[in-house]
């Protein structure tokens, strides 16, 4: 099922469909995201005329091309080389002119890796931000409208420094609503929030910032470029993949092994921990043949779920969410979940997600774990690396978000 899901938003299935027409002068393909680098080895390989390009991506997601340049850079948090390529992307950006079209593929991660500081805030005080916002508890609608408004390039701006040339986007969507602004932290799209939007939240989740972050913020001058603004005149989107077409492709694939298929939507949010209580519950009515349909059943999701980060252990939403899962179910028999990231990584670990099965727990005794301590210390990665649960795919050079599935048998 996970694999169907990713094939659905493989770039090179879903990338050249969406491709416009040549322009009269120049093509110039941008972007960044974990995915980005897969888009443009679509592109390259379905283009009919020159072109050029660079594209930023995350260490280890590269793919090769030849006209147009993969620079790698780190990911959750920026890093050096992210920030001169992102410069570099700028500058290119405004080299076009009313002729020329700008190809711009973006996709979920971009907001770390296309990272220019605002005037006045330096490559330390991104990093500290994005350190910030990760351990905040904050939705990624809520993280981005932050990025945005300390960042030289997201929110609009690529969009004003490509103009007057043409400007398309391809966007594959990692986020819930598919909203264009919140993907990437939408470089190319108009940003309908504010400087105080972005104020109240740091000050609603406490965050940390650095002062010279608070401070532009307090000051909110030098807005985002909002609809209307003439710098959209002549842009378009076009979203390549989406998680709910993904979930789809599962959910087929699921049909096909015989489950009946429970599809709770590709929109969730909240903390992994209550949503994995939620889902455990489910798993148990259905069980019991007391549930919306009957098993066996698979049980689908998607969204991006959140972590509180209040311990210092390893892991992602996902693992949080199979940890709480498997507390929450504490053994029950006939029942099996996944957790993965589509991405291949689950938040800035080297695993896509873990697994649990009925023995979990009691594998889990035997090998001396507690899974309450692992799960007060935010430690999933280590419970599960201690269980062999975990799943590592490697990058999977696509991202359409979190991807959930529970399993009751009859």
């Amino acid at each position: 099922m996970f694999d169907a899901a990713v094939a659905a938003a493989d770039p090179m299935r879903c990338v050249p469909p969406m491709l416009p027409e040549p322009p009269q002068g120049r093509t110039l393909v941008l972007g960044a995201g974990k995915a980005s680098a897969a888009m443009a080895q679509a592109v390259e390989a379905h283009w009919p005329g020159p072109l050029s390009g660079l594209i930023i991506t995350r260490y280890g997601f590269a793919r090769p091309c030849e006209r147009i340049e993969i620079v790698e850079a780190a990911h959750p948090v920026p890093d050096q080389a992210g920030a001169d390529a992102a410069r570099r992307l700028l500058d290119l950006a405004g080299g076009l002119g009313p002729d020329d079209l700008c190809l711009a593929l973006i996709s979920g991660g971009a907001s770390s890796l296309l990272t220019l500081p605002a005037d006045g805030l330096t490559l330390a005080d991104k990093q500290a931000l994005n350190k910030a916002l990760l351990r905040s508890g904050a939705t990624i609608h809520e993280m981005n409208c932050v990025r945005k408004h300390l960042s030289a390039i997201k929110g609009g701006r690529l969009a004003a420094a490509v103009r007057p040339a043409r400007l398309v986007s391809l966007l594959i969507s990692d986020v819930a609503g598919d909203d264009p602004g919140v993907i990437g932290s939408g470089p190319t799209v108009p940003d309908p929030t504010t400087y105080a939007n972005a104020l109240e939240i740091v000050r609603r989740y406490a965050m940390d910032l650095p002062a010279v972050a608070m401070e532009r913020l307090e000051a909110g001058a030098d807005e985002t470029p909002k609809p209307g603004d003439p710098a959209f005149a002549d842009t378009e989107v076009r979203m390549a993949a989406r998680p709910a077409a993904s979930l789809e492709a599962a959910a087929e694939a699921a049909r096909g092994m015989g489950y009946n298929v429970l599809t709770l939507g590709d929109r969730l949010e909240g903390e992994a921990r209550d949503v994995a209580a939620e889902h455990a519950a489910l798993a148990k009515q259905i069980k019991a043949g007391q549930g919306p349909v009957s098993a066996p059943a698979a049980i689908l999701s998607g969204g991006e779920l959140t972590v509180t980060m209040t311990g210092s252990g390893r892991g992602g939403p996902n693992g949080e969410y199979m940890l709480a899962m498997a507390s929450a179910l504490a053994g029950e028999d006939h029942i099996f979940a996944m957790a993965c990231d589509t991405d291949g990584i689950d938040g800035s670990e080297d695993n896509a997600g873990a697994a649990i099965a009925p023995d979990t727990l009691a594998r889990a005794e035997k090998a001396g774990l507690d899974p309450v301590k692992y799960l007060e210390n935010n430690d999933s990665y280590g419970f599960f690396a201690g269980l062999d649960d975990l799943v590592m795919t490697g990058p999977t050079y696509t991202n359409v978000n979190d991807f959930r599935a529970l399993l009751v048998l009859s």
